[in-house]
């Protein structure tokens, strides 16, 4: 005879696994460093100081 499972508590383990999957993959998504993040901002701000320095006279005004 196999043994009796809880319906309740199969749910809530089904659910807890997929809201799990979830925060991982928010985590690999949006968690970055402090350090990351400055220097992507540093990357993108060099950018474009390039791009406005190529600029010519007149130009995105």
């Amino acid at each position: 005879m196999t043994k009796p499972i809880n319906l309740n508590r199969a749910r809530k383990d089904r659910t807890r696994a997929a809201r799990k999957v979830e925060a991982d993959a928010n985590s690999a998504r949006f968690g970055r460093t402090k350090e990351e993040k400055a220097r992507e901002a540093s990357e993108a701000s060099a950018t474009r100081r390039r791009l406005d320095g190529h600029r010519r006279d007149g130009e995105g005004e």
